[in-house]
């Protein structure tokens, strides 16, 4: 690799806003904040709005409206049935 092009890979705390849901991860994203994580150590802050914690698919609230293909919501929403 080459030097000084790459930006800094390091440990980051994301917390999901939606459900202050905190979870560490690699990262280079930069941020001002930081946040005191379980170790003891302080770790930049990443906010975000959705993570697995608040996700439908990942909390198994997800919307099962599309129960028949494409050809019968055009039916249904045109009545040709």
């Amino acid at each position: 690799m080459k030097k000084d092009i790459h930006p800094e890979y390091r440990k980051v705390v994301f917390l999901d806003t939606s459900s202050d849901f905190k979870f560490m991860s690699g990262s280079t994203q930069n941020s001002e904040e930081t946040i005191e994580w379980e170790d003891g150590n302080t770790y930049p802050l990443i906010r975000v709005e959705i993570s697995s914690d608040s996700h439908p698919f990942y909390t198994g609230k997800q919307k099962a409206d599309k129960v028949g293909g494409r050809v019968d919501r055009f039916k249904k929403k045109y009545k040709m049935n």
